[in-house]
């Protein structure tokens, strides 16, 4: 009963994945800000859907990650996404949810985008 809970689970998460990928693609001009969560890590990248090439990528999983809890870690890489991206000249984005819910540490990772000045 538990299995079959987690594979609806799992399988309703995809079906929303796809649905938001068909709608969200990220340009040269425009690229896609990808957030992937996990128990406990977070990873974004920026991808270039148009040439198939990632951009740029942090993770809590890196050294320079400040934050006690798992929020505050999702803020930080927010703020170190958008530094990496203006510095190789993109001021805005697509953001990509991943089919997870906007809120928690989704929410966090774009406030902290948006504080280091990416716009979306």
């Amino acid at each position: 009963m538990i299995i079959r809970e987690a594979e609806n689970k799992r399988a309703r998460q995809a079906r929303r994945r796809k649905r938001i990928r068909k709608k969200v693609v990220g340009t040269s001009a425009r690229p896609r800000l990808s957030v992937a969560r996990t128990v406990k890590h977070m990873h974004v990248q920026i991808i270039d859907d148009a040439s198939g090439k990632l951009i740029a990528h942090v993770t809590t999983t890196s050294k320079n990650v400040e934050g006690k809890t798992k929020t505050e870690r999702a803020k930080s890489i927010g703020k170190q996404i958008a530094a990496l991206a203006v510095e190789k000249g993109i001021k805005k984005v697509v953001f990509d949810r991943g089919g997870r819910m906007y809120h928690g540490r989704v929410k966090a990772v774009a406030d902290g985008a948006r504080e280091g000045g990416l716009e979306f």
